[in-house]
């Protein structure tokens, strides 16, 4: 015989049924306070193009989980159930994966009458013990700064919950004290019908626990409370906020992408000047810096004179008197040295030189002063495949405001070294170890971000020629005319895993194209097929 489960314990009978099931006919043969009322009628307030309504006056629901309806219903038929549209007491038939929970239970809650539900079908994601957990268990709160609720109106507060023993999340709006109290617990009597509906026994059981079922008169005359749902506010999309690398030709391009990346995957902090959404540690590289045309530039927002005039202070070692510091003044005057005529030199007479590093940041000052300390705070310059790179570290940056002029004086500061070294200039790298963002300012941010097209970028790490060999998929990981390795299998998930694990794939676009072309190979080896990469 099953049992009420208690906290913590999975909900698996040892019988067919739960206790919930074999008190049904104890339960309803007394007298009730439910019945049958040709007044109330099942009206689902969510998902109604998703349900199977069978008799509207029905007081019995059956709950499908991740199997098709129309399979169940065919099969509660050939059982012999009562389907009529008239005197059949099931009211609705509906499915449970999991995200439709909160819907559900509004349904229930506006329909009283419904105080049986039938649980039958595949329990692919354990929808069905989150549904008892609600009913015969309790929700707690939930800590978490990703998402928010929006309170309709009228409601002061909306909390996301966590249904107990589960991983489901819901709002707080629904409880279960709100339903009808059945002598149980509150709301419908949940019945779960174990076996597979394929099965003979299975279908006799269906049977027995629908024939148990009599319920009595004075069903309720009115509906139930009908509570609206809350809108989601997502406060960031979930990522790891300190992994984020941007690898972009220009300025402009990187720029908007962490933007992007800001305004989706930003988490929010309060910091005294208030409040921002941050990503820590993110790493942008800008292949081929350059001063974009004019025009490019202002459909941005972005003044071409005011870019030109930073880079000209910035390669100034003067300090104005209304200045506390500047990067200019840090870098060719403030330690008595000027580090970027040093750094020239350096490369100058050993390209190959890797001490050319700078550090802006005065640690016995600028860690006890109130005001007055610089965000840029270290570059290092190292030829690389022949050019000048610059790597700089920024300990607070701005996103909106200073990080493309930042990047205009690092592209002025890159120039100035190379030249004095006699070095072609190359990328440039931009690690901002608080990346922040004004919520404020995210219209202007989704402006310059603007429509994000399809584009289809070459993977740095080569690319793959997929053909079939005799019985087997042949990928040939390829750089320009030359094949890195060769992978050979039968089946796509193998092939897949031998690649990830080689990290021979850096951009998702590929991969995912990857992805296509593998499981396309597979079924033409299946089949006997001619295969054609796209």
């Amino acid at each position: 015989m099953g049992k009420l489960f208690k906290r913590g314990e999975a909900q698996i009978g040892c019988g067919p049924w739960t206790l919930a099931t074999l008190q049904v006919q104890e339960y309803f043969s007394s007298e009730s306070v439910y019945g049958i009322n040709a007044a109330m009628e099942f009206k689902p307030l969510h998902f109604a193009d998703h349900l199977t309504i069978i008799n509207p006056q029905g007081t019995i629901g059956v709950v499908t989980l991740w199997s098709k309806p129309d399979y169940v219903i065919e099969r509660f038929r050939q059982a012999g159930v009562d389907l009529n549209s008239s005197t059949s007491p099931i009211a609705v038939f509906g499915t449970l994966y999991g995200n439709g929970l909160r819907e559900m239970l509004r349904n229930l809650l506006y329909n009283p009458q419904i105080i049986l539900l039938l649980i039958c079908g595949n329990d692919r994601s354990g929808s069905f013990q989150e549904l008892w957990n609600f009913f015969y268990d309790d929700l707690e709160p939930v800590q978490t700064s990703l998402v928010r609720y929006i309170s309709p109106p009228g409601i002061e507060k909306v909390s996301p919950c966590r249904i107990y023993g589960t991983n489901r999340v819901i709002d707080d709006l629904v409880r279960k004290e709100h339903f009808p109290d059945n002598g149980l617990t509150r709301g419908p009597i949940l019945s779960q019908l174990l076996g597979d509906l394929r099965e003979k026994e299975t279908l006799n059981r269906i049977i027995t626990a629908i024939e148990s079922f009599h319920p009595k008169s004075n069903q309720p005359k009115f509906r139930g409370k009908e509570i609206p749902l809350p809108q989601l506010e997502v406060q960031y999309f979930p990522s790891n906020p300190r992994g984020h690398v941007v690898v972009r030709d220009t300025i402009i391009d990187a720029w908007q992408e962490v933007l992007h990346l800001l305004s989706r995957f930003g988490h929010r902090v309060n910091l005294k000047k208030g409040e921002r959404l941050e990503l820590q540690h993110v790493k942008v590289v800008v292949e081929k810096p350059r001063f974009e045309a004019d025009d490019k530039l202002r459909a941005v927002n972005l003044i071409p004179g005011r870019l030109r005039l930073y880079q000209e202070e910035i390669l100034s070692g003067e300090l104005r008197p209304d200045e506390t510091y500047n990067y200019g003044h840090r870098l060719r005057s403030y330690f008595n040295i000027d580090t970027l005529a040093a750094c020239a030199e350096r490369l100058k007479k050993d390209p190959e030189d890797r001490k050319s590093y700078v550090a802006l940041w005065d640690t016995g000052r600028d860690l006890t002063v109130k005001e007055g300390r610089p965000c840029l705070v270290s570059l290092f310059f190292r030829k690389f495949e022949g050019k000048l790179t610059l790597s700089a570290t920024f300990r607070t940056h701005n996103a909106m405001d200073a990080w493309p002029m930042n990047v205009y004086g690092l592209m002025a500061i890159r120039d100035w070294v190379a030249k004095k070294a006699g070095l072609l200039p190359g990328a440039i790298t931009v690690i901002s170890h608080s990346l922040g963002l004004d919520p404020r300012e995210l219209d202007r941010a989704l402006m310059i971000i603007g429509q994000r097209p399809f584009k289809v970028r070459l993977d740095p790490m080569g690319y793959f020629r997929i053909t079939l060999d005799a019985k087997e998929i042949l990928v040939e990981h390829r750089f320009g005319d030359v094949t890195l390795k060769e992978y050979r299998g039968k089946k796509a998930e193998r092939l897949q895993h031998e690649i990830a694990r080689d990290v021979a794939v850096s951009d998702i676009n590929h991969a995912i194209y990857l992805g296509r072309q593998l499981a396309k190979a597979e079924m033409a080896l299946k089949d006997g097929r001619e295969f054609v990469q796209d």
